[in-house]
């Protein structure tokens, strides 16, 4: 039985139970529920605050836990870092209020600094030779210069709209985050191949999100060329059609390059363009 801890309320939960049952987890998740038995699967979920869970894997309560990678650094506990999980993605970055210039780091000396993720910061202030108090604080910290409890803040920042309502501007981004799944570390041999099929479904999951199957029409002249820019996994799928010199061609499209390819496939010809989600991708 492999136990993972997901975060209990918060940012990262919807998305931590999407991807779980993506990949193919049966469960019930009820409010206020504290952990929940996988049906399909030797897996148990518990249901626990995001802070605590880097310490609860490191005292092998949980085996493995999807948390926030700003978290992770910031608790500095016994963890091996198992996989980033491309979701909740956001940056720890400081900010200073939008009235005062701001002529780089060095702008940061002797200035006091909020923020609930100190041992971040001091990294960061030791890293460039800048020293700064730090003042720890839960909850809230985007009022601290505000209220007149510090001149700067370092706090996790998505849009930018909660520091803009606060009169603040963003000056330095101290490091990227995004969820991770971390272990315990030497997981005995049986929890090992647990964890080593749930990471083989995670992973089929996730390419399928960033591809796309597409089917296409094209005459046969353009088929080496189109070959060229869709190459797929191995190689593209070629059918006759029943129009004379015409074939389909089935691949995959990275969706990142979607839309700049799919104008280069139109000026070689290609017709009847169908672009479907893939469910699952497994290489």
């Amino acid at each position: 039985m492999l136990r993972i801890a997901i975060q209990k309320s918060g940012r990262l939960q919807e998305s931590s139970l999407q991807l779980l049952k993506e990949s193919g987890l049966s469960f019930a998740n009820g409010k206020d529920q504290l952990k929940t038995q996988v049906r399909n699967f030797p897996v148990e979920v518990l249901f626990l605050r995001d802070d605590d869970i880097p310490q609860y894997v490191e005292d092998r309560v949980a085996d493995v836990g999807i948390v926030g990678e700003n978290v992770w650094a910031e608790k500095q506990k016994n963890n091996d870092l198992v996989r980033r999980l491309d979701f909740a993605k956001c940056r720890l970055s400081i900010a200073v209020p939008r009235s005062e210039t701001y002529t780089g780091i060095r702008s940061l000396q002797g200035k006091n600094i909020a923020t609930s993720y100190p041992v971040i910061v001091q990294g960061f202030l030791n890293k460039h030779g800048v020293q700064a108090g730090i003042h720890e604080i839960s909850g809230s910290v985007e009022i601290a210069p505000g209220i007149g409890l510090a001149d700067a803040i370092c706090d996790i920042v998505s849009t930018g709209s909660t520091l803009l309502s606060n009169g603040l501007k963003e000056v330095e981004v101290v490091m990227q985050s995004e969820a991770v799944l971390i272990a315990t570390p030497g997981l005995a041999p049986e929890k090992k191949t647990i964890l080593d099929q749930l990471l083989f479904r995670i992973e089929a999951v996730q390419s399928a999100k960033n591809n796309k199957y597409i089917l296409l029409n094209c005459p046969n002249t353009s088929i080496e060329k189109i070959t060229s820019v869709i190459p797929g996994m191995k190689s593209p799928t070629i059918m006759p059609l029943n129009r004379e010199g015409w074939s389909s061609l089935h691949s995959v499209v990275n969706e990142n390059d979607f839309w700049e390819k799919i104008g280069v496939l139109k000026s070689l010809g290609a017709e009847g363009i169908l672009v479907i989600p893939i469910e699952k991708m497994i290489a």
